[in-house]
């Protein structure tokens, strides 16, 4: 308790808790009990954010798991014996640390098995295992991807000649894009991750609405998301854009909208 009022207090640093990874102390039990104790005696003298940023800067927050053996050196017994000792904040902010070293590792194979030019069907199955291994959801996987893939090309610097080729390239891999744009989130998400990409890439800012289109064509997007995008997803992202890209997407707003209206009439005359 001591310790956790030292260190809230900034007596001592933190890297002296790598003395807790010791061999003896953490097959003996010793570690995971005494961090325990710690940890709740720093927070209750600051607060949660406190002792994570502390760990991270101190760079203990990826070994946080060998406070355990190494047949416990996992998520799950982490979060159970930290919740049940009433330190949830730990285990939330271990497992987000995970999911976030998991990222990283998935976007580098990604990138990898693009460059090699791997069949879109071993990476949808690839992509899914993974998933399901890692507990990621698809609104992480989607925003990946289109960053992989975005990646994965050398772009030319004249607007007019990258749109061709970003939507050659695009309607290539479309198929992998669909597969994980199952949900409106996961669609709104991808929307939303193309419209900062031309916003941030000033060689784009007129392919906005093209890629869209293809998207919609291609079964990754579908027609509810682009309306609901238009009238008010847009704002999720400040204004990146905002004004050059609705004015874009206008006329195939104003067409989706018609087309809309159309199959509804004919399905009241039905």
């Amino acid at each position: 308790m001591l310790s956790g009022i030292l260190l809230a207090n900034g007596t001592v640093a933190p890297p002296i808790l790598s003395s807790l990874f010791s061999d003896n102390v953490v097959k003996e039990g010793i570690s995971a009990s005494f961090a325990v104790k710690l940890f709740k005696a720093w927070i209750a003298e600051k607060d949660a954010n406190s002792v994570t940023s502390a760990l991270r800067k101190a760079n203990l927050d990826k070994r946080l798991l060998e406070l355990f053996p190494a047949n416990k050196q996992n998520v799950e017994h982490f979060t159970k014996y930290f919740t049940d000792a009433g330190l949830k904040e730990l285990s939330d902010f271990l497992r987000v640390q995970q999911t976030l070293g998991t990222r990283k590792e998935l976007q580098k194979e990604l990138q990898e098995r693009l460059s090699q030019d791997c069949p879109i069907k071993e990476m949808v199955v690839y992509v899914k295992e993974e998933m399901k291994r890692s507990s990621l959801q698809e609104q992480a996987v989607i925003g990946l991807l289109w960053t992989c893939l975005m990646n994965a090309v050398e772009w030319n610097k004249k607007d007019e000649l990258v749109t061709e080729q970003a939507l050659k390239h695009l309607k290539h891999n479309a198929p992998l894009l669909a597969e994980f744009t199952t949900q409106g989130q996961s669609e709104m998400v991808l929307l939303l991750k193309v419209q900062e990409y031309c916003y941030d890439n000033i060689q784009f800012m007129k392919s906005f609405s093209k890629i869209v289109m293809l998207f919609y064509k291609a079964d990754v997007l579908s027609e509810e998301s682009i309306l609901r995008w238009y009238k008010d997803g847009h704002a999720m992202v400040a204004t990146k854009g905002k004004s050059v890209f609705l004015e874009q997407m206008k006329k195939f707003v104003e067409w989706l909208q018609n087309a809309e209206e159309e199959s509804e009439s004919e399905g009241e005359e039905d």
